[in-house]
């Protein structure tokens, strides 16, 4: 038997952003833990984690939005917070989210559904930061930044900043089902 402590915020969103980092800090403590993914929108949720464990030796990739993912031509992390997320040695994967992709043109141009979808859903009635923590576990793996068939530290949230951080066992996109969400370390209630 494992009995581990879980944090649970009232309400999703950035204000827990600094309670997540100090939930990571506590669970690399033990050296155990080599990779950490951290989804961020404009950069601050990288920047923040990147800074406060740059000297760990873990393995951090930032996932951003694709480019275009708001509006047509723009990138939401600013070029200038780039450079300081890439400075503090964070891996950095721009690219389609896995569940925001051509079968979302087809939705809707249709007003259809997609399997994929479905899934979204699914893992959204967990938070929005689960569904985002697995994503970008899947899409970094896909990238080649994080090994497949690793426990992985996942920092997501909803919005922006963060209120999830669960331990995956990673896998590839194509191989979804292998992926295991292992341990919920602190996600939203609401």
């Amino acid at each position: 038997m494992i009995i581990k402590k879980a944090v649970y915020f009232e309400k999703p969103g950035r204000d827990n952003s600094k309670d997540c980092l100090d939930v990571v800090k506590e669970a690399v403590e033990d050296g155990r833990h080599k990779h950490l993914v951290i989804a961020t929108t404009g950069g601050d949720t990288a920047l923040l984690f990147g800074d406060a464990l740059r000297r760990s030796g873990l393995n951090i990739v930032a996932v951003t939005h694709s480019a275009g993912f708001r509006e047509p031509n723009e990138f939401e992390v600013p070029p200038d917070i780039l450079e300081k997320i890439k400075s503090l040695g964070i891996k950095v994967f721009t690219g389609p989210m896995l569940t925001h992709s051509i079968e979302t043109a087809f939705i809707q141009k249709f007003n259809g559904f997609s399997p994929m979808m479905v899934l979204a859903q699914a893992l959204r009635r967990f938070g929005e930061g689960t569904k985002v923590a697995c994503e970008i576990v899947m899409m970094a793996v896909d990238a080649g930044l994080v090994p497949e068939g690793q426990e992985v530290l996942a920092v997501a949230g909803t919005g922006r900043g963060a209120d999830t951080v669960l331990l995956i066992k990673s896998a590839a996109s194509k191989r979804f089902f292998d992926l295991k969400v292992l341990e919920v370390l602190a996600k939203a209630r609401g």
